[in-house]
This record gives C-alpha cells, structure tokens and sequence, in this order.
C-alpha cells in the first residue's frame, strides 16, 4: 500500500506563465512559489499546496492558461 499523495497546482485565473521557479525532481515545501502567472497586468505568485517533490511541470514560460489548467504535480512521499 502506498502512501505517497499526489496534488495539482492549478491556475487560479486565466493569464500568461511569464517564469517558473522549479525543476523538475526539486524538493518543495507548502506555500514556496512554483511560478509566477501574469493576470490582468499583475504578477500572481503561484504556490505548492502540499510538501515533497516536483513531479512534473506541465506549462512553460509563455503559455497562455485557463482557469483550473494544471501548471505544476506535486509528489508527496
């Protein structure tokens, strides 16, 4: 039985990935700052909803999302 948990960071409006401030494998705690999403000519910072490790980053710099778009997978192990 596992227990590892999986969580989404998703976009809390729609608006323009303009940088992201995890790799990959990179270690997270609650609340740092995955990425900063410009919305209505601010910057929004994005933030881990749970500890442990980047899974994997599912926007880029540029992209254009949508409310409710996963940006971030987060592992927690």
């Amino acid at each position: 039985m596992s227990d590892k948990k999986i969580c989404s960071v998703v976009a809390p409006l729609p608006g323009k990935i303009v940088d992201i401030k995890v790799q990959v494998e990179t270690e997270i705690k609650i609340n740092k700052v995955v990425l900063i999403l410009e919305a209505m000519k601010m910057e929004i910072e994005i933030v881990a909803n749970l500890d442990g490790f980047v899974k994997e980053i599912k926007a880029e710099v540029g992209d254009v999302v949508n409310t409710g778009e996963e940006l971030v997978i987060i592992e927690n192990v």
